[in-house]
């Protein structure tokens, strides 16, 4: 069952005067934050006939942002039964997914301090001044943003690191969306930011070992404030 979505991040989207297109990204941001703040709690079925009815829209663009979704990792496709949302992520999961990141990762960062363009430098400076505090409180939008800065921060490095194979497996993992399912009602805290500007510090003065490094510390440390928060697996 689709729970109430009172509070979403914009309007229901509504078809009168859009594009078809623009009805489907609608409907994906509008399922998406719903899914996001567990308004759709995890393992619900999603009717498609009711968000459709719900949001007054036909039941295509529904059935395109639900399509998005699974690629996404947020919602998984059921035989003759429609679409629900995925379970979050156990302690198991957490643990494999941050091993598989720190085999990429601290790799990719030292090789962004070696292979960096100055523009990427650039890019990865302004995304650090751009958050220089933690979000202050632990409501949805505050912390929605943070993890958009994360996740740019991260795909920035990977990006320069100029292995696009392991870009692309590491976007395919959409690590950030599932540990903002986890996180998103506790604080990300002083620690993260501190640790992303270590990193890109490193980066930054060519320092291939100590970005590495940062990179590997900061993976565990994110880890270890994720266990806590789910279940057993």
């Amino acid at each position: 069952m689709v729970k109430s979505m009172s509070s979403p991040i914009a309007q229901p989207p509504t078809a009168g005067g859009m594009s078809s297109r623009m009805v489907a990204v609608d409907v994906y941001g509008y399922l998406a934050a719903a899914i996001l703040r567990n308004e759709i709690p995890p393992a619900s079925r999603v009717n498609i006939n009711a968000v459709a009815v719900s949001l007054g829209v036909s039941a295509t663009p529904v059935r395109e942002a639900l399509a998005r979704l699974e690629s996404d990792g947020l919602v998984t496709q059921l035989h003759l039964k429609g679409y629900r949302t995925t379970e979050l992520l156990n302690q198991r999961e957490i643990r494999e997914l941050w091993q598989f990141r720190m085999l990429i990762e601290p790799y990719s960062a030292g090789n962004a301090a070696t292979l960096a363009t100055p523009a990427q430098l650039e890019a990865l400076q302004h995304e650090i001044d751009s958050f220089a505090s933690a979000p202050v409180g632990s409501d949805f939008d505050s912390y929605q943003d943070f993890s958009a800065h994360d996740a740019r921060l991260h795909a920035l490095i990977l990006a320069a690191s100029g292995n696009d194979v392991i870009t692309r497996a590491f976007e395919r993992t959409h690590c950030h969306l599932h540990a903002f399912r986890l996180a998103y009602t506790g604080s990300a805290g002083r620690a993260t930011v501190d640790e992303h500007a270590a990193i890109v510090d490193h980066i930054v003065s060519r320092d291939t070992a100590g970005a590495g490094a940062a990179m590997m510390t900061h993976l565990a440390h994110s880890r270890d404030r994720l266990l806590p928060l789910a279940k057993q697996g």
